[in-house]
């Protein structure tokens, strides 16, 4: 069985983010939603959402098949990335486990 391997784009506040506001309460929010929707609207987004720990940014998990710098491109254009409310790493992730 060949690996699967994403590249999951994991998001963190930045310079622009409003302490103690939650994500949905963030400027600029809707507009990153907004973005990630296109994402999903084509059937590239797996899985999506905020961490709810506090600590503010969140993830996301491309589909298979989309490659580092076809989902850096896209995180790098996030409204909310150019904007400064959110910086993004993209990492690469193999799912080891899945349910059958």
């Amino acid at each position: 069985m060949a690996q699967d391997i994403r590249y999951v784009i994991f998001h963190r506040p930045g310079p622009a983010w409003v302490a103690g506001k939650s994500p949905f309460e963030q400027p600029g929010m809707r507009e990153h939603v907004e973005h990630f929707r296109k994402l999903h609207a084509e059937g590239k987004l797996t899985l999506g959402g905020p961490h709810m720990d506090g600590a503010g940014g969140g993830m996301m998990i491309p589909e298979a098949g989309m490659t580092q710098e076809e989902v850096t491109a896209f995180a790098a254009a996030d409204p909310a990335v150019r904007s400064g409310l959110l910086m993004f790493q993209v990492r690469p992730w193999m799912i080891g486990m899945r349910k059958a």
